[in-house]
């Protein structure tokens, strides 16, 4: 089954399109166990760059393109299809293709590909609180 972004927005909750993404493909399984330079290469170049922003800005920085989920750590553009090997030898447009690609928060990569629990993180303010996060 291939997933795409258009058909993930038909989704309207969270949780919906969490089961959605979820796999038992653990990131590396079956990927990049040997070949970690070929990895490395993609997800350091201009190209992946340049595609990991322009998804940021699609989907606002919000968790799985939810509004008002806004990530507060650091942003992962995830492959809504696990990525080989041979992908980035012979079909690497497909690797950078936004349609393929959500922004997800660590805590829902995690709950993606290893069925985490998911830990709700909220910032309580006040008037006044100097506290940083």
């Amino acid at each position: 089954m291939m997933r795409t972004y258009t058909e993930l927005l038909t989704l309207p909750t969270f949780e919906e399109r969490l089961e959605f993404l979820k796999t038992t493909e653990l990131p590396s399984d079956l990927t990049f166990a040997q070949l970690r330079s070929l990895n490395q290469a993609f997800y350091n170049s201009r190209a992946w760059k340049q595609v990991r922003r322009q998804v940021i800005g699609r989907d606002l920085g919000h968790d799985l393109a939810i509004p008002g989920r806004d990530i507060l750590g650091r942003v992962i553009v995830h492959h809504m299809n696990p990525i080989r090997p041979n992908d980035l030898r012979y079909n690497v447009d497909k690797c950078l293709d936004p349609e393929f690609l959500i922004t997800v928060s660590n805590n829902t990569h995690n709950a993606i590909h290893f069925n985490t629990e998911l830990v709700e993180l909220s910032y309580d303010r006040e008037p006044g609180d100097t506290t940083l996060w």
